[in-house]
């Protein structure tokens, strides 16, 4: 069984690529515990490896060595196939470049994992997407494409589909990076809002901006989780 206390495990968590001058340690060692209802953030500069350690998270991309459990689930183990019928039923996940499908409307793209998860009838995933997409403020634009709104309405956009078949955890890599400062804050007040209501939120972020605001906050530098902060947060 798993530790009640603890929701996502990760335990000497290593990541290598192979290059022509040898292999490159994008993770050397990573132990991260979060518990549930936790906004956890992994902060670091560029090159730190926060994207890695998403896609090690999400199933998207396998570790080297070690060791990752997410509600008592061994995803290091987990085969392709496997981790996206885990990842659509279990994580939201929101990426920095919004990675919505430019010739689908924000409806249908809110309505794809639930189709994908098969968890809602065609019907009532539609009228799910729009209470979604009314969560988020962004209901009068769903029959819209992407490219017919702003950068910050399609990152609402990104919050409501990866809200689509209520996951306990929201994993999301840089959410706020290609915003303004303005649209950022209110990408950010959701998020708050999303753990009050009981979710757990796993972000990553080279932003030094709402360091305090997290309810916990993890340096990752050089690949290593360190207990020196990497901005400074005066």
């Amino acid at each position: 069984m798993p530790d009640s206390d603890v929701l996502i495990s990760l335990h000497d968590v290593t990541k290598a690529y192979k290059t022509p001058a040898g292999d490159f340690w994008a993770l050397k060692g990573v132990d991260i515990e979060v518990a549930p209802g936790e906004f956890v953030g992994i902060l670091g500069k560029s090159g730190a490896g926060k994207t890695t350690l998403v896609n090690l998270l999400t199933g998207v991309d396998h570790c080297t060595g070690g060791e990752i459990e997410v509600d008592g689930v061994a995803v290091h183990r987990l085969k392709e196939n496997q981790a996206a019928k885990w990842r659509a039923r279990n994580l939201g996940v929101i990426f920095q470049s919004f990675q919505l499908m430019p010739s689908l409307s924000l409806l249908d793209n809110v309505t794809l994992p639930m189709d994908f998860a098969g968890l809602y009838r065609p019907i009532r995933s539609a009228e799910r997407a729009l209470e979604l997409l009314r969560a988020v403020e962004i209901d009068e634009h769903a029959f819209k494409l992407p490219s017919d709104i702003s950068g910050g309405q399609q990152q609402r956009v990104a919050i409501a589909r990866a809200l689509a078949n209520d996951p306990p955890i929201i994993v999301a890599d840089e959410p706020t990076g290609r915003l303004d400062s303005s649209t950022a804050e209110t990408i950010f007040a959701i998020f708050e809002t999303l753990v009050q209501q009981g979710k757990t939120i796993f972000m990553v972020s080279h932003d030094p901006g709402f360091v305090r605001r997290y309810s916990r906050v993890i340096w990752l530098a050089d690949g290593l989780v360190t207990d020196e902060p990497q901005f400074d947060v005066k």
